[in-house]
């Protein structure tokens, strides 16, 4: 069993499976979907509340989300960790700052790959407010509970997700 867990890559069958129980089991605790983008906003909320106090929460997107540490920032810090524990138990942890296919298309320097990181996130993060929700909280908690909008953002996710891949490794190539 130990085996399992020091293995580079994992079926994508088995781990599917598990991420639908895990959903199926965060419903019956929490009553609640999987989910990622809103912790952030919760968090960046809460932050703000930190340093403003009451007046945080006069924002109107404030109102509508509540600026708070909970049960989805645990579900977000767990996910950093157990990325961390899989490479490093299969040996495949290694810190890069430039992987080198954008090494070779690009160079190595860490100016243009932090600004890309850094606009990448921003628009992310933009588009999954946008969307009311991630690739999680849409793709997994959506989909299995047959929300239309939830199918159509997936559906873009995929199709985004190729047309993008496609032109950057026309680039990178």
């Amino acid at each position: 069993m130990t085996d399992w867990f020091t293995q580079l890559r994992w079926s994508p069958y088995i781990v599917g499976a598990a991420i639908g129980i895990l959903s199926w089991f965060t419903w019956l605790v929490s009553n609640k979907p999987i989910g990622c983008s809103t912790t952030f906003s919760r968090a960046a909320g809460a932050l703000e509340r930190l340093l403003r106090g009451r007046r945080a929460l006069d924002r109107p997107y404030h109102r509508e989300v509540e600026p708070k540490l909970d049960w989805q920032t645990t579900f977000v810090v767990g996910i950093v960790l157990g990325a961390a524990a899989s490479a490093l138990l299969s040996g495949d942890f290694a810190g890069r700052w430039i992987p080198a296919q954008w090494g070779s298309a690009f160079g190595s320097g860490i100016g243009l790959r932090a600004v890309v990181a850094f606009l990448g996130g921003i628009l992310l993060g933009f588009g999954a407010r946008w969307a009311d929700g991630c690739t999680s909280g849409h793709g997994i908690s959506g989909t299995m509970q047959l929300s239309v909008a939830s199918w159509v953002s997936a559906i873009g996710f995929f199709v985004g997700g190729i047309v993008v891949a496609q032109l950057l490794f026309r680039v990178l190539a």
